[in-house]
């Protein structure tokens, strides 16, 4: 049967407050070093260009059915033609992402910096966490969990006894990295608050494929089955207005 336990305050203001406040703090100046490291060159313009038409290309998708059907397909044969279409890539054009952060210096290096700006505080931070406070329970939940979260939220508590809403100090560290992007939109915006989880996942990319992105909006417009949603509409707004003015 678990066990209840009654924290000490001392915990709360030395332990589970500190953390908290060192985790925003770290996000915030992580931000500012990140900006401060990013690279001052300007974008390219055909991958601006590129990235317009991919907009462009969506932006037609999700309004198809509201435009009639030789207008869509006047917009479709100007996007997929494969003569000159925007979205169509000449395979010996083609280049992955992968060998253009090889072929550009300038790509590597700011992604490197993002990585060290993402690895080393969290690092430092983990290390200072897992001498300082590791086997702390720092907070309890104030509602019962199943057992499945025990490894989630007691990371560092070896007691299978404790119940499960129970939070561990560790666990309070990985809670607050995964979890502060709210409080990161209050504070630098909504468009800045990028996660440490959507971070993580973008660490292991090669950057914008442009060949790729148009190719699968090309395909998606090809296969796109269009059905006007506003047949006769001129008619009826005009037997609508007809009756107004009666």
């Amino acid at each position: 049967m678990a066990e209840d336990l009654v924290l000490d305050t001392a915990i709360r203001d030395w332990v589970l407050i500190p953390l908290s406040v060192v985790m925003v703090l770290i996000g915030v100046l992580r931000y500012f070093v990140s900006k401060l490291m990013r690279s001052s060159q300007l974008p390219d313009a055909k991958a601006l260009k590129e990235g317009q038409v991919i907009i462009r290309a969506r932006n037609l998708k999700s309004g198809a059915n509201f435009i009639p059907s030789k207008s869509f397909r006047a917009r479709r044969v100007y996007f997929t033609n494969e003569e000159n279409g925007l979205l169509y890539v000449p395979k010996d054009q083609a280049q992955n992402a992968q060998a253009q952060m090889f072929s550009d210096p300038n790509m590597a290096m700011d992604m490197m910096k993002k990585n060290l700006s993402m690895l080393i505080p969290q690092s430092l931070t983990f290390a200072w966490v897992n001498f300082f406070f590791s086997g702390f329970v720092a907070a309890k939940i104030p509602f019962p969990l199943t057992q499945r979260f025990r490894a989630m939220l007691q990371n560092g508590i070896d007691l299978s006894t404790v119940d499960v809403s129970y939070v561990s100090s560790r666990s309070w560290y990985f809670l607050n990295l995964f979890g502060l992007r709210g409080l990161f939109s209050l504070i630098l915006g909504e468009e800045n608050a990028m996660d440490d989880t959507q971070r993580m996942m973008q660490m292991g990319g090669f950057g914008f494929d442009a060949a790729r992105s148009l190719a699968v909006e090309k395909d998606s417009l090809d296969i796109i089955q269009h059905d006007w949603a506003l047949p006769k509409m001129e008619q009826r707004a005009e037997e609508v207005l007809r009756k107004l003015l009666r």
